[in-house]
């Protein structure tokens, strides 16, 4: 028989009421869940536990879903990308980066480890992992005790620089086409793991570098497994040129006359559209687009508010119509954080305090994932959904006063008050310590593999020049 706990008289829950399609407050309720099953939400549960816990200082919410993360790199570049861009690539230093700081596999597992931490430490339960096929990945997703939906990426060409301004691609075909079979490979093999937490996601990796082949491919192959497809499109105003160039047509546009739209799209970024300030189309059309497909889009504002860009705006998107979920695309993974700025990223661009609320966001960071990855299970609070929680602890400083404990905890304290976490009914952060990995072991391989990586810059580099050169450290070295 599956064990039963009952967290009793829990001060807050953020539970789902399916009526109204929103997330309400509970005050004074009980949550029990069996296995990995939620039984009940509410007042006093009327049932006997195996295991009580007393919730008189505790807010529960649902797990948090990360739908674009890159676990395998980002890690890598802590202090590093947090002021790198290139002005004449639109202040992006994605393809500067991608071109010239590369890792290696041995790195790549440890970066992976790092963020899984993080995620799990920031209460975030559920994640895309859009990475390469390292070996030992779905061991490690496994162990970690998230949910994990692989997302082995691929494409039919490669990003390459031989000046400080100028994309170009070197495309190969044939390995675009391995590369789509290869993932599903992976992904079928993830899904017959015994922990039932794994699963995956179709991820041709740039619209840019995909072929139109390969992208309608990649879209017939999720459709008959029933997987969610994901590319990045719209995440950059070098991207957008280079598609109106081929096409003369917007990224999302071409998207969906090749027919790669659709409830199962998630778009990675989708902000250069035909109406952002930045891209100056003659149309405005875009977000329309992504409303009637009823495609959904991975937000992730950190690294673009590094470049000095932002979405235009996630409240805009919202009334439109369209699907958002939240990613964590850089380090740290704290999807808290991108929460709140996101929240205040709209507003500034909308000019707006009302364009988006906490509600919105926090919809957006569980529900808008879930619904995204196409899972009606997770993202909620209520019965018979799947038992992934965040306990709360009010009695943080950071979150004092809890006149509102949503508010207290996006706007204030993050996860310095995220105590306990629970995915699939099994405890996994307690007392804000992760029990399912070395954090602290990662950490080092970590640090060693960003030497390496920094050490082989001058021989990716257009330019040869040392990492140092590329990205200077924050204040002059003396002595």
């Amino acid at each position: 028989m599956a064990h039963t706990t009952c967290i009793r008289n829990a001060a807050w829950i953020v539970a789902w009421d399916a009526a109204a399609g929103t997330h309400v407050y509970l005050r004074d309720a009980d949550l029990a869940f069996s296995g990995n099953t939620i039984l009940h939400v509410g007042a006093s549960y009327p049932g006997t536990a195996d295991t009580t816990i007393d919730g008189r200082a505790l807010m529960l919410i649902p797990g948090l879903v990360d739908i674009h993360s890159h676990p395998s790199t980002e890690p890598f570049f802590r202090g590093i990308r947090e002021e790198h861009g290139v002005l004449a690539m639109f202040m992006s230093g994605l393809y500067e980066r991608s071109f010239a700081f590369r890792t290696d596999a041995e790195g790549r597992h440890a970066g992976k480890t790092v963020a899984y931490c993080e995620m799990l430490r920031t209460g975030i339960t559920s994640v895309a992992d859009l990475s390469g096929a390292d070996p030992g990945w779905i061991d490690l997703a496994a162990q970690s005790g998230l949910r994990v939906f692989l997302a082995p990426g691929y494409a039919s060409a490669r990003w390459h620089l031989e000046n400080g301004w100028q994309l170009k691609y070197v495309w190969d075909e044939a390995a675009g086409t391995r590369g789509l079979h290869d993932a599903l490979a992976l992904i079928a093999l993830a899904a017959q793991h015994p922990s039932g937490r794994l699963s995956g996601v179709v991820f041709p990796a740039q619209i840019d570098t995909c072929s139109e082949a390969l992208l309608r491919e990649s879209w017939e192959a999720a459709e008959a497994l029933d997987l969610p497809f994901t590319t990045h499109c719209a995440q950059s105003v070098n991207e957008f040129n280079e598609m109106v160039h081929r096409h003369g047509k917007t990224p999302i546009r071409w998207a969906r006359d090749i027919g790669i739209l659709g409830p199962r799209s998630i778009l990675g970024h989708a902000i250069f559209t035909d109406e952002h300030s930045w891209t100056r189309w003659h149309t405005k059309d875009d977000v329309n687009i992504l409303a009637e497909a009823r495609a959904s889009v991975a937000h992730c504002p950190s690294p673009f508010a590094r470049y000095g860009q932002t979405l235009e705006d996630f409240g805009r998107y919202r009334r439109a119509g369209v699907n958002i979920g939240l990613g964590t695309d850089v380090s740290p993974h704290n999807l808290i954080e991108e929460m709140r700025l996101a929240a205040i990223l709209a507003r500034v661009a909308a000019r707006d305090i009302n364009t988006t609320s906490t509600a919105a966001m926090f919809h957006a960071a569980t529900i808008g994932g879930a619904t995204a990855l196409g899972r009606a299970d997770i993202g909620r609070l209520a019965p018979g959904a799947r038992a992934d929680l965040v306990l709360v602890d009010l009695t943080n400083p950071f979150m004092l006063p809890a006149r509102d404990p949503l508010r207290s905890l996006v706007y204030t304290a993050a996860d310095r008050a995220v105590h306990s976490v629970f995915v699939d009914g099994e405890k996994v952060v307690e007392a804000g310590r992760v029990l399912t990995l070395d954090h602290s072991k990662a950490l080092d391989l970590l640090t060693e593999a960003q030497a390496r990586m920094e050490a082989d810059v001058p021989n990716h580099d257009w330019a040869h020049r040392r990492a140092e050169e590329i990205t200077p450290l924050t204040l002059p070295v003396r002595g």
